[in-house]
């Protein structure tokens, strides 16, 4: 966390987009020192023969815009073109132990990595050793291991290709333990839907955006983290479509918009309203929230049928398309609007004015975001929207259906390929047919399994590809001596990153190629695929040269790796592989035939190939054979850590990103669309609570975890910043506050870390502020409409 000597708490009144967004995307490019490299790229991103956007994983159009990158597409993009570079002679001059003390934004904005590095425990420093000896030495590690003992952690990032070969790799030499950051964002998706509708999926195209009535979006905030969704909601804003959003904050991206590439809204005083009706559900309420909304839906309907007109309810869906639906209705009937109201924080004329438009149209989607998954309940947050949606049948037809908004660029297609730790959900017999091996019948490691392994010594190898796994990780202050057990760790990266800097007895730094460089083997120019969160598969290449002629290809270096580690009986020819990716394309549609027939051709399709959703054509592939209503057995998302909220000193803390980020990955210090500037270090307080708990806007607090007391678990100094938020609740930024998640604190079923719903409680600190000398009591106050 950083305070700096311009840090200022301004509200920000403007709409999302604009000219604050130009100034943003003009500001990194100039920091990055590439202007002529960046602005060529730029125009090349997420375009038909250039490169994906290496953030988020929104749709990509199949007509694109002339300019088809967000405000933060363009921050990823000047971050991995830097022309900063952190060569052999930076780990020269500092040490590790020196490294750990700098702020995340300092160790990347130094700049790419260039030269394959090994740590030297003796010297206490990174130092320069040969691609062939980095593989020769870890293949030789990683047979001195049990495989149940080494986990296969990716981060989100790398394409279909390489995420296929790591996958194989990790079977091959005996292991399951395949997490990867939808384990700590949206597995609960991935359980939720799968039991509902029969595919762990979305199921809406952007197609489906042009035919919509009315949109709700639950716990997204589109204009930090998907910007280029925008433009469909403009489009539909354009056609008088109602969107109603749901979330704890006020978001300017979910309030108003003016379009960067319209010069009418950036010359005039013109915008767009995005939300119709905007509702600040409390931390956690979200299941209580859909209840009402589904009650007064069915009152709707029962009063339409007393007066003999039609009801409001697809009958004759759910009749012919679904199961469970009386368990489901009779037990939203029961509930009581007080008790709605209460869990909410909402009014039952909220609930009320929801049902009434969404009744409305013969066309709904809803999106959400992680916002509903990280929490204890996540798995039934997502059931409950699939309930809302199959009331009226929204489900299978055009205009309509569940659009969750993945995170990392290819974390949707990563598991589309394999990389999971469940060997039911890979094709076993088919893999053993084609490569000659069995895959391994035990179940591997979810993230949360993977930390509990490190923690109870049974875990002792890590490798990464990509990532900055210990920051992303929930329970920081118990993690950080476990990962330092660590017999041997192996991080394949384009920066550095704390996950580097606490290294085991043997560990490795393998610098690779970013997506958007050209990949030639031997001399020859590859391509590869990746999916998007709608489920369109798409090809790209790389449009930059690389930053070192010394890096290689996520491709290269697993078949490095896997040549030196694995027996010669497994019927891959990796270094095959590694000259011609079209190989490694084959053999993923050898292995997923439905999905991957005729890849070769499809992935270079306009918009991409879409891969068959059954429930996107009403065929559930569920335990029923139809759309699963699911009851919910709790109100309360986070029932698993209820009880200290009966104290009027603790609060809910939810962790949230900047403007200025992606993931782990901090751009810069500012969040626009917050008001904040130059600082991490605030948490964000209702008024009422800040003067009820003795406090006042501007004090600096230690913030400390209110369950599990025997460990301490505690973040700050934090100043405080009074904001539109619910009384009760509170919001830090990530990845800074998952020092306050307990690890067990996670969602039943799918794991995912519930760090949207944390028990807190705040003192005021003694400590110096970060960079500074605390302020005097009530300096900084901003409050923000």
């Amino acid at each position: 966390m950083l305070t700096d000597p311009k840090t200022r708490y301004r509200p920000y009144t403007h709409a999302s987009g604009g000219w604050g967004s130009a100034k943003s995307v003009a500001s990194i490019l100039w920091q990055e020192k590439a202007l002529a490299k960046i602005g060529a790229a730029l125009a090349r991103q997420n375009k038909p023969k250039g490169f994906a956007c290496v953030s988020c994983a929104w749709a990509k159009p199949d007509d694109a815009h002339p300019l088809e990158f967000c405000e933060n597409g363009a921050k990823a993009t000047a971050w991995e073109l830097t022309a900063k570079r952190t060569p052999p002679a930076f780990f020269a001059e500092h040490s590790v132990t020196e490294l750990r003390g700098w702020s995340a934004y300092a160790l990347e904005q130094h700049g790419r990595l260039t030269h394959p590095l090994r740590y030297n425990a003796s010297t206490d420093r990174y130092e320069e050793t040969s691609w062939e000896t980095a593989y020769q030495e870890i293949g030789a590690g990683l047979r001195a291991l049990e495989p149940k003992e080494v986990v296969f952690y990716a981060s989100g990032r790398a394409s279909l290709e390489a995420s296929f070969m790591y996958q194989l790799f990790a079977r091959a030499y005996g292991s399951n333990n395949l997490p990867d950051s939808s384990n700590m964002c949206h597995e609960s998706t991935s359980v939720g839907l799968q039991e509902s509708i029969g595919v762990p999926v979305g199921t809406v195209t952007l197609n489906d955006f042009e035919h919509t009535d009315c949109l709700l979006f639950f716990g997204q905030n589109v204009g930090s983290n998907s910007p280029r969704m925008l433009h469909q909601l403009q489009e539909a804003r354009q056609r008088d479509v109602p969107i109603i959003t749901f979330n704890p904050l006020k978001e300017r991206g979910l309030q108003e918009f003016v379009n960067p590439q319209s010069p009418t809204q950036m010359l005039g005083p013109e915008s767009t309203q995005i939300s119709t009706q905007y509702h600040q559900v409390n931390i956690g309420g979200d299941t209580a929230a859909i209840t009402g909304i589904a009650k007064a839906l069915l009152e709707m309907h029962d009063s339409a049928l007393q007066r003999g007109q039609p009801g409001l309810l697809d009958e004759n869906f759910i009749a012919t398309h679904t199961s469970g639906a009386e368990s489901f209705m009779r037990y939203v009937r029961e509930q009581n609007w007080a008790r709605l109201e209460a869990v909410t924080g909402l009014t039952r004329a909220a609930m009320e004015a929801t049902a009434v438009t969404y009744a409305k149209a013969q066309r709904a989607m809803i999106v959400y975001g992680m916002g509903l998954t990280q929490h204890r309940q996540g798995v039934q947050n997502v059931q409950m929207l699939v309930n809302l949606l199959l009331l009226r049948g929204n489900i299978g037809k055009p205009g309509a259906g569940i659009c969750p908004v993945r995170g990392h660029s290819n974390v949707q297609g990563q598991r589309t390929v394999g990389i999971t730790e469940d060997p039911a959900k890979v094709p076993g017999e088919l893999i053993e047919q084609h490569f000659a091996f069995s895959v391994p019948e035990e179940m591997g490691t979810s993230t949360v399994d993977a930390c509990s392994g490190m923690l109870d010594g049974s875990v002792r190898g890590f490798v990464s590809l990509g990532g900055n796994f210990l920051r992303a990780v929930p329970d920081t202050s118990q993690m950080e001596p476990a990962w330092q057990r660590l017999k041997l760790n192996v991080q394949v990266a384009t920066k550095l990153n704390h996950s580097h800097l606490l290294p085991g007895e043997q560990a490795w730094l393998l610098p690779c190629l970013g997506r958007i460089e050209i990949d030639r083997q031997d001399g020859i120019e590859q391509c590869h695929s990746t999916e998007d969160s709608t489920g369109c598969i798409h090809g790209w290449q790389g449009v930059s040269e690389p930053a070192s002629e010394h890096l290689r290809s996520e491709p290269a270096i697993i078949a490095g790796l896997a040549r030196a580690t694995l027996s010669p009986q497994v019927a891959i020819d990796w270094e095959a592989w590694r000259r011609d990716y079209s190989l490694i394309r084959k053999a993923i549609a050898t292995i997923y035939p439905e999905i991957f027939h005729d890849f070769e051709r499809r992935m270079w399709e306009p918009g991409g190939f879409h891969r068959p959703l059954g429930a996107a054509k009403r065929e559930w592939a569920t335990e029923s054979g139809k759309a699963q209503f699911v009851t919910p057995e709790h109100l309360i998302a986070d029932d698993d850590v209820q009880a200290p909220y009966a104290r009027r000193d603790v609060l809910q803390l939810m962790t949230i990103r900047s403007n200025d980020q992606f993931n782990t990955t901090v751009y810069g210090y500012d969040d626009r669309f917050r008001g904040v500037h130059g600082t991490r270090s605030v948490i964000f307080m209702n008024t009422d609570d800040i003067v009820r708990l003795g406090l006042a806007g501007g004090d600096w607090v230690d913030v400390t975890t209110a369950v599990e007391p025997e460990i301490e678990r505690r973040v700050g100094p934090l100043q405080i910043l009074a904001y539109d938020i619910p009384q009760g609740c509170c919001a830090a930024y990530y990845p800074e506050c998952n020092a306050l998640v307990p690890l067990w604190h996670h969602a039943e079923r799918s794991k995912v870390p519930a760090a949207k719903s944390i028990p807190v409680t705040l003192s005021l600190s003694t400590a110096s502020a970060p960079g500074d000398t605390l302020p005097e009591r009530g300096r900084v106050i901003a409050a923000q409409g």
